[in-house]
């Protein structure tokens, strides 16, 4: 027997009991006999009394169960749908209140969070597959021009002393670009996880994008990239970042840069500005610039402005997504404008490192 029936057969039990004591009172005053009272009368009582209580159990039966059990039965047609993976099955709570009212929001509640955590699912998943379908595609081309150069220098194809150095600084050039892409897989599955390895330091930031502009100068002249400096900050202006990873955004960002350069006689421009209580940082180039309604979603992972150019291209579509993680954990924030045709500029800002006596100076000047 389900519930619905236990109860409702035990509200008529329970409206049984008066009315047996009624006939059982009556059948007593009728056994003797009270000559004050007609016979007549005590069975139209009886019957009266009979008609009210059975009415008086099918009005509180109807209403239990049109506010108990049907709300019920919606409750459990809906946990059925969460069952088989539906989650836009919505209770219409607006003719409950009470205990049923408060059944159906924890239900609403539960049924939000499992769908925010199926789709959270979903989107991992789809995540996941494009970066496979991403690292694979790239990791194709530079092996397949590893293994070509290679074959070409073992065949004899590379006859000449020129043209052997020419193959083997191509074959150097591809393992770079593995070793990016694992690089990048690698950074991916931190940012995952937010396991990203910080070792911060005070950096004087003029010393240090000096070093990396002697480093990287090197290789864009190899590929015939000007890179242009300016530096504007104030001697000794320090900021609080872990190199390691600041070089990571600087690779990353000229990487970009080199990649999507279209320009004979390209070229990078990076400048140390001065924004108060922070420094500003940006990297420019004359590339072929990216689209207007593109520029707001370069940032997110795996984004590709155009799929079939960057697929020739290269790219795991997660570099710039890495660059904004980086920057972000380090209590910055990053942007981008552009022009097609014309170039990219990346802006990002990291607060100064001020010493104490130079707050409480700070202070006591105010």
């Amino acid at each position: 027997m389900n519930l619905s029936r236990r109860l409702t057969f035990t509200f008529v039990s329970l409206m049984t009991i008066p009315v047996v004591l009624a006939i059982a009172s009556c059948i007593f005053l009728i056994v003797y006999d009270d000559p004050q009272i007609s016979r007549q009368l005590v069975v139209e009582a009886v019957w009266i009394l009979i008609v009210v209580l059975v009415a008086f159990d099918i009005m509180l039966t109807t209403w239990v169960n049109k506010g108990v059990f049907l709300h019920i039965k919606e409750l459990n047609k809906a946990m059925g749908e969460i069952a088989d993976g539906d989650f836009d099955h919505v209770l219409d709570d607006s003719s409950v209140e009470g205990e049923i009212a408060q059944l159906f929001k924890s239900y609403e509640d539960m049924r939000l969070k499992l769908k925010d955590a199926s789709e959270d699912r979903l989107r991992d998943e789809a995540m996941n597959r494009e970066l496979i379908s991403n690292i694979t595609h790239d990791l194709k081309t530079p092996i397949t021009s590893i293994k070509g150069y290679a074959e070409g220098i073992l065949d004899g194809v590379a006859d000449t002393e020129e043209k052997k150095q020419r193959y083997i600084r191509t074959i150097f050039d591809k393992t770079k670009d593995l070793d990016r892409l694992l690089n990048e897989l690698t950074y991916y599955s931190s940012i995952d996880s937010n396991r990203i390895p910080y070792t911060f330091h005070r950096i004087n930031v003029g010393d240090f994008f000096t070093d990396c502009i002697e480093e990287v100068g090197m290789d864009l002249d190899n590929k015939n990239i000007k890179l242009d400096f300016e530096n504007l900050l104030e001697p000794g202006t320090r900021i609080i970042a872990d190199p390691i990873q600041l070089r990571k955004v600087i690779d990353n960002i000229i990487g970009n840069s080199v990649k999507y350069m279209d320009k004979p006689d390209g070229r990078i421009y990076i400048r140390l500005l001065d924004a108060v209580d922070s420094v500003r940082i940006e990297i420019e180039d004359n590339g072929k610039g990216i689209a207007s309604k593109d520029l707001g979603s370069i940032f997110e992972r795996f984004y590709r402005t155009d799929a079939s150019r960057n697929s020739a291209q290269g790219g795991s579509g997660i570099g710039l997504s890495i660059v904004k993680k980086i920057i972000e954990d380090h209590g910055g924030y990053i942007w981008a404008t552009s022009k097609e045709g014309e170039g990219t500029c990346m802006h990002f800002v990291i607060r100064k490192y001020v010493e104490e006596e130079d707050k409480d100076e700070q202070s006591t000047d105010n």
